[in-house]
């Protein structure tokens, strides 16, 4: 079989479909020459990405497809690039959500819109060179560089309070990830490199060991994010349009888990151990409490980002209970809410374009007036909390299961989230799509278009294909958390 660079590839081509897009003539907000390059650009990402599990080693623990390009001329200075089990389906998750995203597009309006989609191919290009940098250096820069397309999103595209969302969520990002610099620069002083490869293969001072972990912590809890870093979010969902509420709950709250799988728990494994009862509060905290917050909501969008917060804290539990099963539970867990939150936040979109508020006040009985969306919704809905035969069910029985082995209190808490997911989000679908007909949705009935049908009828599909297989995804990522696990040199307690 002919050995394709497909790293590089999935990075530069979207690149090249965003020139495509800036040499269009057009200059009107349908820019239908645009949606066609920006089609055509993330549907060719889309498949060749699945180059990598069809070629990919299940028995390789380490990283696989790997590409080497020097710094100034340096040999400790390398961009690297290459995927392993746990990186994998996160660069496949970020080339299918780009792509719904293009596709939910599509109909759609919007005020420079040639911009609007270019946002979202760069935005591909740095999520998957984030996923794949396999080195401190090219890692920071694309995990930094995420902030540009994403800030352009909320700010330029979002709602009325866009700019104060924007900002707050650049700041809140940016200022966490100056101490992960900080702490790239000591290690490559110290040892010389930053190819996490060879970083696996030292061990540190526990002291250390321990100021690092604070300062990668700094980062990913904001982006994760975790009690009490989160208040960014629910400002970022409600002004964002739907799009990109749909990449940010979709992929980039994912990159906090990512990292802390990547880098806390890997290279810092002594500091890890010593800081698994700090997580475990924080965890809890963020499980019990922001879903308490959510069944007060009154805004749709802030309720489903309250509950990411709230399933994010199963995740970062699954993490640093530090066993295969947890760690299971966390990527089953960010992909299944990845598809789910985003399929909750195009729901919402869809409702939203047509009569223009996300508050739940003003709606009641529309499933009378959009039934195949009501059924829709309604699975989207049971995913969220975790019923058996869906996604959601998988990832958050795995980590309860893992913590259970831990900690049999934190389990007990963690499980009360549960109950709270099925009161807040079985009564959002009681008040929007049941009981009698609300006199403001007295409209001319508008079924789903082509598009949003398409994705809709996908997201289905996956949810409950992850939810009875997850093997399908486990089979790719078992070797390479077996031997993250490995690292550990003591059980957590």
């Amino acid at each position: 079989m002919i050995s394709l660079p497909i790293l590089p590839i999935l990075i530069i081509l979207p690149l090249i479909g965003l020139v495509f897009i800036f040499l269009s003539s057009e200059n009107d907000d349908n820019a239908e020459q645009s949606k066609k390059s920006a089609l055509w650009t993330s549907t060719s990402n889309f498949f060749l990405s699945f180059y990598l599990p069809v070629n990919f080693d299940k028995s390789i623990p380490h990283f696989q497809f790997v590409n080497t390009f020097s710094w100034f001329n340096s040999d400790s200075l390398r961009f690297s690039l290459g995927v392993d089990g746990l990186s994998m389906p996160f660069v496949l998750l970020s080339t299918f959500l780009i792509l719904i995203c293009i596709i939910f597009i599509l109909p759609q309006s919007k005020k420079n819109m040639k911009m609007y989609l270019a946002s979202f191919l760069l935005l591909e290009s740095f999520l998957i060179g984030t996923f794949s940098a396999i080195d401190l250096f090219s890692f920071y820069i694309f995990f930094e560089s995420i902030l540009i397309p994403m800030y352009l999103i909320i700010g330029f595209w979002g709602g009325e309070r866009r700019i104060y969302s924007a900002y707050k969520f650049f700041l809140y990002t940016l200022l966490g990830s100056v101490l992960m610099l900080i702490a790239i620069i000591f290690l490559y002083q110290e040892f010389g490199t930053i190819s996490i490869p060879k970083l696996l293969d030292y061990t540190l001072p526990f002291y250390i060991q321990v100021w690092l972990w604070l300062a990668f912590f700094s980062s990913f809890a904001v982006k994760i994010p975790m009690w009490p870093f989160h208040t960014w979010l629910p400002d970022a969902h409600v002004e964002a349009p739907t799009e990109g509420s749909v990449i940010l709950a979709g992929i980039l709250l994912k990159l906090g888990g990512y990292g802390f799988i990547r880098f806390n728990l890997s290279i810092l494994p002594d500091a890890s151990i010593f800081f698994t009862p700090f997580i475990y509060f924080l965890s809890v905290v963020a499980i019990i409490y922001t879903s308490y917050i959510a069944l007060v909501q009154e805004d749709m969008k802030k309720l489903i980002a309250y509950s990411s917060v709230a399933h994010m804290g199963f995740v970062t539990l699954g993490i640093f209970s530090a066993n295969i099963q947890g760690l299971h539970g966390a990527i089953i867990q960010m992909i299944s809410h990845g598809i789910i939150s985003a399929a909750l936040f195009f729901s919402i979109g869809s409702i939203y374009n047509r009569y223009k508020t996300k508050k739940i006040g003003f709606f009641g009985g529309l499933s009378s007036k959009l039934p195949n969306f009501s059924v829709l919704f309604l699975i989207f809905t049971l995913g969220s909390i975790g019923l058996p035969g869906t996604s959601g069910f998988v990832g958050e029985y795995l980590t309860l299961l893992a913590v259970y082995s831990k900690n049999t209190m934190v389990a007990f808490l963690s499980t009360t989230g549960v109950i709270l997911s099925a009161s807040y989000m079985l009564n959002l679908y009681k008040k929007v799509f049941l009981g009698s007909v609300s006199d403001n949705l007295n409209k001319k009935n508008d079924n789903l278009n082509l598009y949003e049908l398409s994705v809709y009828v996908i997201l289905v599909l996956l949810i409950f294909v992850i939810g009875i297989k997850p093997g399908i995804i486990l089979g790719f990522t078992t070797s390479s958390l077996e031997r993250i696990i490995q690292l550990y040199p003591i059980s957590i307690f």
